[in-house]
């Protein structure tokens, strides 16, 4: 999953364009836009929140719950880069706060980052969290790494707190979906198809591609979408059963889908993670508590042992292991009151029987090197032949690749930006020599770029060199698809 690297500082100052307090500041203006009717739609609620949010701050730059707000309402907003911005200018004022911990989980997990997510939900509970305020998301971040078990049990806590939620259970559907158990997937989600929850359906036609069930799933889409969002999501259903579990749960549950190259090829970061917690977990420690084995049994004939050592008919290659040792309860029930350990030390132990393996067939066999045979002379080595084989086509690169800049200003006004630029680049003492003014939207606002940069080293670089200078930039990468215009 290639996803945007998300900066972790978003400056105030740069924000400050989009405060309602710059109509104040420009009389002319705001007497130009009230003297015309103008209709215009409302912001949307989240929007409203950030306004407010921003207003508080530039009040008091320092107020931590200020940030907190401003960074829930750009993550509900959709600005990802927005709310990591705010969550980590509020980390610096307070590091062990259990709010903005889950707040950076979220951006991490909401740009596909499953493995930071978890790292960070993990920080928050230290810091205070309790786990049924995020087992919602904590369960996706498990469902993101192919931990499709801790995923459900995540989501079934979210779910006993006693308030139903309908994003919850359709994340618990595609889960048991994810993990081949189709009857969990659909008494999971029938409840919300019978209230004739939208969103279900959507769920539905996924949890089907995923099972195999393609033509059902293209049915429900084209039955409840729009024809052209339809035409668009169908092809992508075909390929749900090639994609790996998390992949599966990413083109489901976020809409982020891998590039072709990528299907069915697990992201290494993922891989890594559940090679290290499948290793915490053959360190837990398994089995009776030592001095528990100690049973008031009688022990085995001979007979009877040599009986379980034998191969049952139908087996092939190793003989089956004999019964497994029982757990701690079992052998803590064996143990009756009364029992005298010296006295079970003292009874006849009968070792068991050495267990045949197909090893052990050919130990006797000669352990020199079998003679190489001869061939004879019209023979053909197809071994060294070469096979011509077709090369895949290169592909064209993207018209607007994924690219690393630093973010010097916002604003609504291009043409103010042009100015902008050349009083940033007085002050920078000739950091910014070299490299050519570019912009792209952000909200009703514009980000003023620096770059293209050769990668986030080089970034982190010019920004702290920046910073030096008086001047508070943060570095932006732009995902590949994004356009990037020329300030000319």
């Amino acid at each position: 999953m290639k996803t945007a690297v998300i900066p972790r500082r978003l400056p105030l100052a740069a924000l400050a364009a989009v405060l309602p307090a710059f109509i104040a500041a420009h009389p002319a203006t705001a007497q130009e836009v009230t003297s015309r009717e103008v209709v215009q739609p409302l912001p949307s609620p989240e929007i409203q929140r950030l306004n407010r949010a921003l207003m508080e701050l530039a009040r008091a730059p320092k107020s931590l719950d200020a940030l907190v707000e401003a960074g829930d309402a750009s993550l509900a907003a959709g600005d990802l880069d927005a709310a990591m911005g705010f969550y980590g200018r509020a980390d610096d004022l307070d590091a062990n706060n259990a709010r903005v911990k889950l707040g950076i989980a979220a951006v991490y997990l909401r740009s596909g980052r499953p493995v930071e997510a978890l790292e960070a939900f993990a920080l928050a509970e230290r810091a205070g969290a309790k786990p049924p305020e995020y087992a919602r998301d904590r369960g996706l971040a498990y469902d993101l790494v192919g931990d499709h078990a801790r995923a459900r049990t995540a989501y079934e806590e979210a779910l006993a707190v006693g308030r139903e939620d309908p994003e919850t259970r359709r994340r618990l559907a595609l889960s048991f979906a994810i993990a081949g158990n189709r009857a969990g997937f659909e008494d999971t989600l029938r409840p919300l198809l019978d209230a004739r929850d939208y969103a279900a359906f959507r769920t539905r036609a996924f949890g089907l591609a995923i099972l195999g069930d393609q033509a059902r799933a293209a049915a429900i889409v084209d039955a409840v979408m729009p024809r052209d969002l339809a035409g668009r999501l169908t092809p992508y259903l075909a390929y749900m059963p090639r994609l790996t579990p998390a992949q599966q749960a990413a083109a489901a549950n976020l809409g982020i889908f891998p590039r072709a190259a990528e299907i069915g090829r697990e992201d290494p970061r993922i891989a890594r993670f559940a090679r290290e917690a499948e290793a915490d977990r053959r360190l837990e420690p398994a089995g009776a508590p030592l001095g528990t084995r100690f049973a008031e049994v009688e022990p085995e004939s001979p007979a009877e042992t040599a009986a379980k050592a034998i191969p049952q008919a139908g087996d092939a290659g190793e003989a089956q292991p004999l019964a497994p040792t029982p757990g701690p309860a079992a052998a803590a029930a064996e143990v009756r009151p009364g029992f005298d350990l010296a006295q079970a030390a003292s009874r006849p132990v009968v070792q068991p029987l050495p267990q045949p393996k197909v090893a052990d067939a050919f130990a006797d066999l000669d352990t020199d090197e079998l003679p190489a045979a001869e061939k004879p002379p019209e023979a053909v080595d197809i071994a060294a032949i070469e096979v011509p084989r077709e090369k895949p086509p290169e592909p064209e690169p993207p018209a607007h690749p994924r690219r690393i800049w630093v973010q010097v200003a916002t604003g609504q006004d291009l043409e103010a930006l042009k100015f902008d630029w050349r009083r940033i680049a007085r002050a920078a003492g000739g950091l910014l020599d070299g490299y050519t003014p570019h912009t792209t939207p952000w909200g009703q606002a514009n980000r003023l770029l620096a770059g293209p940069l050769k990668g986030e080293g080089e970034a982190r670089e010019m920004v702290n060199a920046l910073k030096a200078k008086g001047l508070d930039t943060f570095p932006f990468t732009s995902p590949e698809g994004k356009e990037i215009q020329q300030l000319d």
